[in-house]
């Protein structure tokens, strides 16, 4: 059996003052991360950087994504990440600009046949 999903999480980050996608973007995928505590590497007994994570951003600009900036944000496994357009644009009242609002789909999986025992 190759690549097999185990987890699917969902979150939503924001740029309220400065309008930066990649911002928002980092946001919902903490978002996704920490509120959960994910056990499934060690009940696989797989390392946690054998993780194979697919993430799917959404938000109005994705031309305005730094792609490579945001794979700091994971701790360990091997973030593929592809950004769309989706999430929201909030024009903002006080002053020139917006308020960007980005959804991020984060799934795990691992290679259920790797050499691992």
């Amino acid at each position: 059996m190759p690549k097999q999903r185990l987890v699917t999480q969902f979150g939503m980050g924001t740029s309220i003052r400065s309008g930066n996608y990649t911002e928002a973007c980092a946001r919902a995928i903490r978002d996704a991360l920490w509120h959960h505590s994910l056990n499934v590497a060690e009940a696989f007994d797989f390392p946690k950087e054998a993780m194979l994570i697919d993430v799917e951003l959404g938000v109005q600009r994705p031309d305005l994504v730094d792609i490579a900036a945001l794979t700091g944000v994971f701790p360990y496994g091997q973030p593929t990440i592809t950004v769309v357009k989706g999430g929201l644009d909030i024009p903002r009242r006080e002053k020139p600009g917006w308020s960007v609002v980005a959804n991020a789909a984060v799934m795990v999986s691992f290679d259920m046949e790797s050499t691992h025992g």
